[in-house]
């Protein structure tokens, strides 16, 4: 019997949710990095194997919004809730249940289908925390409590395995080959951004949007040429990203380059800007404009 089904993972910033998802996967969708918030957009991750389809939906960490950005972002959160078959809820090693937990475990309260926790980074905690976390949280309406640690794999068998038994027979929605219902131009520019988070300093990453300009392959030879705008808020981020000579955003552009040309499988030759427009998570129409709808 092949079932199928889709999953929305949901959690608080920086819980581990993208790099659980590289790890089902493992191919770079979603993007990774030690600063909080970034992942901007629902994201379908799709995997197979002989007897399923489970499309997960990786969501934006969810957090009180403080700008139409991350009003957005919170938006597709909760519409992930009501698009799935089942729900995962992942915390990490955390021995208090905090407000924004409680917020999402409020709003779960209303989600009429299975959900299932995942308490990640079970692999810094003692036998004795995990058994406090898992206290914590059983009063609450969870099909299975299941400690994970995304960044080793462990028990990600486990939570593959207790999906399927409760998803229900279906067919494959996507094409078993498929890893996302995203463009390669949307994975290219998220992994830009990436890049721009983790060599970036603290007062940049979060006004930091990427925008792929040209993506066209050359009829000629084995190899795609792209163009992006890495879009900033203010002209001191602009001079930051830049770097002096021009160091870091070449540095930026190696490491991207490399990942981009693992991803595409060809030779890439990548060309990058950058772009102040001001307090731009701020506005509405330019939130849009840069692929947040």
């Amino acid at each position: 019997m092949f079932k199928s089904g889709f999953v929305s993972v949901v959690g608080r910033a920086n819980v581990g949710k993208s790099t659980l998802m590289e790890k089902i996967i493992g191919e770079k969708v979603s993007i990774i990095s030690n600063k909080a918030q970034t992942t901007r957009d629902k994201i379908q991750i799709i995997y197979n194997d002989e007897e399923s389809q489970i499309i997960f939906i990786d969501t934006p960490g969810i957090q009180t919004p403080r700008n139409k950005l991350q009003e957005q972002l919170l938006t597709f959160s909760e519409e992930s809730l009501g698009e799935s078959d089942i729900v995962t809820f992942v915390v990490d090693n955390s021995l208090e249940i905090g407000r924004i937990d409680k917020e999402i475990l409020a709003m779960l309260e209303n989600v009429r289908r299975p959900k299932i926790l995942l308490i990640n980074k079970s692999d810094l905690m003692t036998d004795e925390e995990l058994s406090e976390i898992r206290a914590k949280f059983r009063e609450y309406d969870f099909e299975r409590i299941i400690p994970i640690s995304a960044l080793e794999g462990r028990n990600i068998d486990i939570y593959i395995e207790s999906i399927k038994d409760l998803l229900e027979e279906g067919p494959a929605f996507y094409d078993r080959d498929m890893i996302t219902d995203k463009t390669e131009r949307f994975v290219v520019g998220e992994i830009v951004r990436e890049k721009a988070l983790r060599n970036l300093s603290e007062e940049v990453p979060h006004g930091i949007a990427v925008r792929i300009d040209d993506f066209k392959e050359r009829t000629n030879k084995d190899l795609i040429d792209i163009r992006a705008t890495i879009i900033v808020e203010r002209e001191s981020h602009k001079e930051i990203v830049i770097g002096k000579k021009g160091s870091m955003i070449k540095k930026i552009g190696m490491e991207a380059r490399a990942d981009i040309e693992n991803f595409l499988g060809t030779k890439v030759n990548l060309k990058l800007w950058v772009k102040v427009e001001k307090n731009w998570r701020k506005k509405e129409k330019l939130v849009k404009r840069f692929g947040y709808k």
